[in-house]
């Protein structure tokens, strides 16, 4: 990274041109993590992350807008439900539910008294991040007291999908639960994105396995998780050109650092992760993107729906 930051500025230079060229213009439709669970608001519930993914907006600042009035719905509507409103790791909400799909509902009503609609304006996306709750061969969701097997799993995200306007899940199933993967792939691969993180860690080795298994349809991308901006422009390649969507992601603990945003457009990788609008280091990276599509003026494009181009029939929901 510092020797490409230090091409960048010798040459005059944004990162996202440097590494680019002159193509760089898709600016990535940002999934935004509004509502925290998991590891990263302990107790809250068992999936880690719950996400709202602006596809209606005409570009990314309208996007942001969008996001950013929901994110702020959503504190309102808990505190009518007498739930509080304490932040997580990632800038979203942390109340305690009983259940994700309580989780999901109270997203719902915020898109609802933001004034939009679910399905059309926005979509959700998910992180259950499941390796943390896969014990010996399970799934052990203890907020809602059941334990369930991989082929359970998978017909819960699809009671899911066919109950939610749910477009994305990622890390539904363990790390190296491959063979759950593929019933994941089988049962709902054709119509949301499926997203590999803790799956394949930004490795080649662990990305072509899914590929040649056909375990997932998009895998995460953090740089610094490989180690190198080298490598993890090769992954992002190699998705890209086996037909995978690419989200380049932040950490969960992260700086002010803008990197993956000048990344995310300079590889037009469609989606990124950078937590709720909420805290610095999280819009640090928010901020950055708007000033990118200030800056390709008429030339910048945002995907919307788009950005899901692999999907055979991307889901419809009302």
């Amino acid at each position: 990274l510092a020797i490409a930051n230090a091409g960048a500025n010798f040459l005059g230079l944004p990162l996202y041109r440097y590494l680019s060229g002159a193509k760089a213009c898709l600016l990535p439709v940002a999934m935004l993590n509004i509502l925290n669970g998991g590891k990263h608001a302990l107790g809250s519930t068992d999936f880690q992350e719950f996400m709202i993914v602006p596809v209606g907006a005409a570009n990314f600042g309208k996007a942001m807008q969008m996001g950013s009035e929901v994110y702020h719905s959503l504190g309102k509507v808990l505190k009518d439900k007498g739930l509080n409103t304490n932040i997580g790791a990632e800038g979203g909400f942390a109340p305690q539910l009983s259940s994700s799909k309580e989780a999901v509902e109270v997203i719902l009503a915020a898109i609802d008294l933001a004034g939009y609609k679910a399905g059309e304006d926005l979509f959700l996306a998910l992180d259950p991040a499941a390796s943390i709750f896969y014990q010996d061969g399970k799934y052990v969701l203890s907020r809602e007291e059941i334990t369930l097997t991989s082929v359970e799993m998978v017909d819960y995200y699809a009671r899911l999908v066919s109950d939610y306007p749910v477009i994305s899940i990622e890390d539904g199933l363990g790390e190296d639960d491959w063979p759950g993967w593929l019933l994941l792939m089988a049962k709902l691969g054709k119509e949301i994105q499926l997203v590999g993180d803790d799956l394949y860690v930004t490795n080649m080795e662990r990305l072509e396995r899914g590929i040649t298994g056909k375990a997932s349809n998009s895998i995460l991308i953090k740089p610094n998780q490989i180690g190198t901006l080298s490598e993890a422009l090769a992954v992002i390649e190699r998705a890209q050109k086996a037909g995978w969507t690419t989200v380049v992601s932040h950490r969960s603990g992260e700086t002010e650092d803008t990197t993956i945003a000048d990344l995310a457009v300079a590889t037009q990788a469609g989606f990124i992760k950078s937590g709720a609008p909420c805290r610095g280091e999280r819009l640090a990276k928010y901020n950055r993107l708007l000033k990118i599509e200030e800056e390709l003026g008429e030339s910048a494009r945002y995907p919307g729906k788009q950005a899901f181009y692999n999907l055979e029939k991307m889901k419809s929901w009302k």
